[in-house]
């Protein structure tokens, strides 16, 4: 490897994989486990309502009484008893960037936040473990009556019986044991809401540092685009690498009315000791359109099945999607939808790279109802392993109840091609950069889907895990 692709690689890991010092004078944190005192003191803290805090209980309840999953990957290094679920700055959320304490602001400095901001974003949250520690909205945004804040100004604010409304009602807590934990210990994430017609020309950002060693980051996202509206939102996500156990057991609910259009892009880059049991859920009225885009890099294991419901006639969902497991990380990952309407149409693209060992799962799941009549779904899954030892998986799952529909899927796994390789090492391209070029072009139909900064950003995430062990 040359001087400067060294150089290069070190600057991305340097990007994401440093540490801040968490003291007891600037963070509170709370104690490791969870019981209901850990959860009254969190719902205390935040000043709720007495609904929230009634449902923080009935979700620990709920929680308390929940199997472990059993469909994906083992989560037996994850103790809960070890994990904090509630650590903060003892900081309050600041308008400005200037008014953020230096250390935090220093982290998302290298990040890049601020200088996405300035750029080409409309808007921009900054999580810092389980708070949000600065968020910013542009006044001539603002001015169209857009409504994005952090969850916990409007839980108080006076969107407040909107929030109560859609809380947690397309993930019920019931739905599966980490979405109970997340309905008990939530905190943090953003509330977005786009009136009618008003379309936002520029994304709006979130970003998610999980900083705390041995902690758990549960933000809430909540974004209901109204009526013929138009929005796109970015989720961003980092953390330094410990050598302990972390969590992550975010939720996403999003709601596209009749007309609009909503599409969500993440690039995650959680570190390799990290279990991401994340829940993604959205709906869709009538001529709605959904965009998924998303790409996982890190963690050691990851369920992440974003959720489509097309509830009204004519609504689309389209998923593309890739996910790069390297050594010792097994990432379970895909795309659900529910064709529940007439005339409803869904298309998911994934890919998959497996590395040094990675064990990548795509699974998919594709339900279409009985009144869902001349409904249409295409799944394509294409696969690419580098190495003998690494493993890659497809597991599609489709439910049809009407003969009135038209659904395919197809799945391609391979190597990645000798021939290739040796024709660009042929043309002076060292085999590395030549094993990195194939990846990225294997790639860029996922990242082109991209705004430019995030499609670079991925594609030096994929570079840095090509250069990994190499």
């Amino acid at each position: 490897m040359v001087e400067k692709d060294i150089l290069l690689k070190k600057t991305i890991e340097n990007m994401y994989d440093f540490k801040d010092k968490e003291t007891s004078e600037n963070f509170v944190r709370e104690k490791e486990g969870l019981d209901e005192e850990v959860i009254r003191r969190i719902s205390k803290g935040k000043n709720e309502p007495d609904w929230m805090l009634d449902f923080r209980l009935k979700s620990l309840k709920i929680y308390n009484e929940k199997k472990m999953p059993n469909w994906g990957p083992s989560i037996e290094g994850l103790d809960m008893d070890k994990i904090v679920t509630y650590v903060r700055s003892k900081t309050p959320m600041q308008g400005k960037w200037e008014d953020v304490p230096d250390d935090i602001k220093n982290t998302f400095e290298k990040l890049g936040i601020p200088k996405a901001e300035r750029k080409s974003l409309a808007g921009v949250g900054a999580q810092y473990d389980s708070e949000l520690v600065y968020h910013n909205l542009k006044k001539e945004v603002a001015e169209t009556g857009v409504v994005y804040t952090d969850m916990e100004s409007a839980l108080n604010g006076p969107y407040a019986d909107m929030v109560k409304e859609y809380f947690m009602t397309l993930v019920p807590p019931t739905d599966h044991k980490y979405a109970a934990l997340h309905g008990a210990v939530w905190s943090g994430g953003s509330f977005v809401y786009v009136p009618k017609g008003v379309k936002v020309e520029v994304p709006l950002q979130s970003y998610f540092r999980l900083n705390a060693a041995g902690a758990g980051q549960f933000e809430h996202t909540l974004i209901i685009v109204d009526e013929g509206a138009d929005l796109h939102f970015i989720e961003g996500c980092s953390a330094p690498k410990y050598n302990v156990a972390n969590l992550h057991a975010g939720c996403v609910e999003l709601f596209v009315k009749k007309g609009a259009k909503l599409r969500y892009s993440t690039v995650e880059n959680w570190s390799k000791n990290m279990y991401n049991l994340n829940t993604k859920r959205a709906k869709v009225e009538e001529n709605g359109i959904m965009e998924w885009v998303s790409g996982s890099f890190g963690s050691k294991v990851s369920y992440l099945y974003p959720m489509t419901l097309l509830s009204g006639k004519n609504s689309k969902m389209t998923y593309n999607g890739i996910t790069f497991a390297g050594e010792g990380q097994n990432l379970d990952t895909g795309a659900k939808v529910v064709h529940a309407a007439s005339n409803t149409s869904s298309i998911i693209n994934a890919k998959s790279i497996s590395k040094d060992g990675g064990i990548g799962t795509f699974r998919s799941s594709i339900k279409i109802l009985k009144n869902a009549k001349n409904s249409k779904s295409t799944v394509d899954c294409q696969s690419l392993m580098l190495d003998s030892i690494s493993r890659s998986d497809t597991i599609p799952g489709m439910d049809i109840r009407t003969n009135d529909a038209k659904v395919g899927h197809e799945a391609k796994i391979g190597r990645i091609s000798e021939e290739a390789i040796f024709y660009l090492m042929s043309r002076g391209i060292s085999e590395e950069n030549a094993k990195s070029m194939i990846v990225s072009g294997f790639a860029e139909p996922i990242s082109k889907e991209l705004p430019l900064e995030y499609a670079v950003e991925m594609n030096n995430l994929i570079k840095l895990e090509m250069d990994r062990n190499m």
